[in-house]
């Protein structure tokens, strides 16, 4: 079926709402013929994830789109960017660089976007709710939107993201329409490790088996801890969409979508049926890590996506009595910092030995001051992506276990 376009389609694109809309909504409507959309719907809220610099056209899209007047119509929140505009100085690169880093998130700001820059937006005040229509980008972001919120959005790259939010109108296709978010895929775990008494391993575990063997189908995931956290459930999605291409998983009993098994399914046989061992989930997280247990470390990473204010809380008694030995890099959104300040928490933080990070990740960004080492996390995204990003070599482990690492300089397993 042929897209079909609405009055107001219609008039965005003959530029009753300005040049820029009309010149966003032509390539909107590009995208949603290639995508084979039959059309659009309201978009509510949007999340850009173009702000991180990659080069001249990231600052010419965006620079045009403000030369011609552009702003947007619905909330819409930053993705992280190439600088920490509230603490420049850890910028490692080079002044070109931090110039045109700096720059095109300031762009972003110019066209009315919010100054999140936040890869979790779902930790701010512009979390969207159950069922709700988004134009998200980021794939951390999307898959926590669609599987723990139950909004609903595709995984939009960098400037249709952009043009969904200027023209407030986003392609009606994947998974905006329900039978589109049915569980194609039952991930069913038989058992669990004794030994692991954190459910974020468990659920890390299962992500990553999730990106591997689904692709970007729909799954539904069976017998993970019921006691598993809202963060746990970051975890999941952020490395299932790193190791695969998941916008969107159900977990039984935990997300909104997925009451039951049946419910998840909508009724009807999953495509496919993979058992998962405690060996299998063993092995996925002994994968996370490229270098042999008492490996001297350079430095400890967290917050991949970026820390809540719940896995502060969680971190604050582990430092009790500490001194780190090494570099420990905590990346964080701006809202949670600012609770941090208030309740006296970041100077006991930087007391110990962190560093905060806002506004970046230190996997996308010069922040790190030494890359020849490795590097120790708990976030199975950051394990995945940061060895061909920045060129360290990389140890997983639950943050108890980096905590302890950080103070002995090494890799220290609890």
């Amino acid at each position: 079926m042929a897209l079909q376009l609405d009055a107001r389609d219609e008039a965005l694109l003959a530029g009753d709402e300005g040049p820029a809309a009309a010149f966003a909504m032509r390539l909107l409507r590009q995208f949603a013929e290639a995508v084979e959309a039959t059309h659009f719907i309201d978009a509510e809220a949007a999340h850009i994830d173009g702000c991180l610099y990659l080069g001249a056209a990231s600052l010419d899209f965006v620079e045009h789109l403000a030369a011609l007047g552009g702003k947007v119509r619905v909330p819409t929140t930053l993705n992280v960017g190439s600088m920490d505009l509230i603490h420049p100085e850890l910028f490692q690169g080079s002044a070109e660089s931090a110039d045109n880093g700096a720059r095109l998130m300031r762009a972003h700001e110019a066209l009315g976007c919010l100054p999140t820059f936040t890869c979790a937006p779902y930790q701010t005040m512009f979390r969207p709710r159950l069922g709700q229509q988004i134009a998200w980008a980021e794939s951390n972001a999307i898959v926590f939107a669609n599987s723990v919120i139950g909004a609903r959005t595709n995984r939009y790259g960098d400037f249709i993201d952009l043009c969904c939010a200027i023209t407030g109108r986003v392609p009606c296709y994947g998974l905006h329409i329900t039978e589109n978010r049915r569980a194609r895929v039952h991930l069913a775990i038989e058992n669990l490790p004794p030994e692991w008494q954190d459910p974020q391993l468990a659920c890390i575990a299962a992500g990553y088996l999730a990106g591997k063997s689904c692709g970007d189908r729909v799954p539904v995931i069976t017998g993970l801890p019921q006691a598993a956290s809202e963060d746990d459930l970051k975890a999941l999605g952020a490395v299932a969409a790193s190791a695969g291409a998941v916008a969107l998983f159900h977990a039984v009993g935990l997300t909104p979508e997925a009451p039951t098994l049946e419910a998840a399914c909508q009724g009807a046989a999953p495509d496919e049926h993979i058992a998962l061992t405690a060996d299998d989930l063993r092995r996925a997280i002994a994968q996370l890590s490229l270098v042999p247990d008492s490996s001297p470390l350079s430095a400890v990473s967290l917050g991949t996506p970026h820390f809540s204010l719940a896995e502060f809380e969680k971190l604050m008694p582990l430092l009790a009595g500490r001194q780190l030995a090494i570099d420990c890099f905590i990346n964080t959104g701006r809202e949670t910092l600012a609770v941090l300040t208030a309740r006296g928490w970041e100077e006991v933080l930087r007391a110990a030995g962190i560093t905060l990070v806002t506004d970046t990740c230190t996997y996308v960004t010069a922040i790190l001051r030494e890359l020849n080492g490795t590097v120790m996390t708990n976030s199975g995204k950051w394990a995945y992506y940061a060895p061909g990003n920045i060129g360290v070599s990389v140890a997983f482990g639950s943050l108890e276990d980096c905590i302890a690492s950080a103070a002995a300089g090494k890799v220290v397993r609890l």
